[in-house]
């Protein structure tokens, strides 16, 4: 059973906005639109309300938009990632999409209409996919007692180097005041939707446990799952699953951190450990983090305590973050 909720998506119609072209005379590439709001998006740039998840009783699709009217699709045979679908079951990729154009695999038709994905198999059956949303099981989850509320919307007070923008913390290397050993944490985020970028220039910040060790954000929907993909601890371990969801959907990290231990002359005798769960669904598992820090952490100096602070990172994408507690653990 999946930790992720669902509601149908009522059909939309479907315009077309070309792309600009850049003077001749340009000398620098233009960085690629960033929409932070779902209702400016939609209102902006009609693929929007294109992208996202779509499924029928027994197939998935993510359809992911590249701008311009263009999108790659990826079928997941059972159903969408953590809902039906895991890895090793059948996903088929189909790319450069075009709404009401159809493109031919070895086993449909497919074409994008309307806030439906239609599938022809060659004896002529029809399939309809309709669009959804799903939400995180434990989006909005409230602190429990012992609890440090680090964000809730009011101050940046818990934050180094904090700035808030309509009542979300912003990704622009805070780093909390207070240093953690072990903990258990809950934090939420929003990617930007940036459909003409590409790679880790779409969607990109992370969350560093004890200053150290990443788990990354970007927007890595529908992609395949990698290390610094969203639930990837980075450079250390892919997730088990791509649970990413579409930009601009509010996205849940939920994360069991145990220190590493030292014994009385201070040498290390334990790596730490991290359990991961993105959107509800368990992506890591009393993981070992076998190394001292990890790329662009804050602290890059020998590992000597178990205690360090909690770190969001800038990395020029606007990624945005709410309602965010730790629980200290004995």
């Amino acid at each position: 059973m999946s930790n992720v909720g669902m509601k149908r998506i009522p059909a939309i119609g479907c315009l077309f906005v070309s792309l600009a072209l850049l003077p001749a005379h340009a000398e620098k590439k233009q960085a690629p639109t960033a929409w932070t709001d779902p209702k400016t998006a939609s209102v902006e740039d009609p693929d929007f309300l294109i992208q996202g998840e779509y499924r029928d009783e027994n197939m998935g699709a993510q359809v992911v938009a590249l701008s311009g009217g263009n999108f790659d699709v990826y079928l997941h045979e059972g159903g969408l990632p953590g809902a039906g679908w895991e890895n090793g079951k059948a996903r088929t990729a189909v790319k450069g999409l075009r709404v009401k154009e159809s493109s031919e695999t070895d086993r449909f038709t497919i074409a994008l209409e309307e806030g439906f994905l239609t599938l022809k198999t060659p004896d002529g059956t029809l399939r309809k996919l309709t669009r959804i949303e799903r939400e995180s099981s434990t989006l909005g989850a409230k602190p429990p007692a012992g609890a440090i509320v680090l964000f809730d919307g009011t101050n940046t007070d818990a934050w180094e180097n904090g700035k808030m923008i309509d009542g979300l913390l912003q990704a622009t290397n805070v780093t909390s005041k207070r240093t953690f050993a072990s903990y258990q944490l809950h934090l939420e985020f929003r990617t930007p939707y940036m459909p003409a970028a590409r790679g880790q220039g779409r969607g990109n910040s992370g969350i560093y446990h004890s200053g150290r060790w990443e788990t990354q954000i970007l927007d890595s929907f529908g992609l395949e799952g990698k290390d610094n993909e969203t639930g990837g601890i980075y450079s250390v371990a892919q997730p088990r699953l791509n649970m990413c969801l579409p930009p601009l959907a509010w996205q849940t990290y939920d994360v069991d951190f145990t220190a590493a231990k030292f014994d009385a002359e201070g040498k290390r005798i334990a790596w730490p450990r991290i359990t991961v769960k993105l959107n509800g669904v368990l992506v890591h598992e009393d993981l070992e983090l076998t190394k001292e820090n990890t790329a662009s952490a804050p602290l890059n100096t020998p590992l000597t305590s178990p205690e360090g602070p909690v770190f969001l990172q800038n990395h020029n994408n606007p990624v945005a973050f709410r309602n965010i507690w730790i629980k200290p653990v004995q």
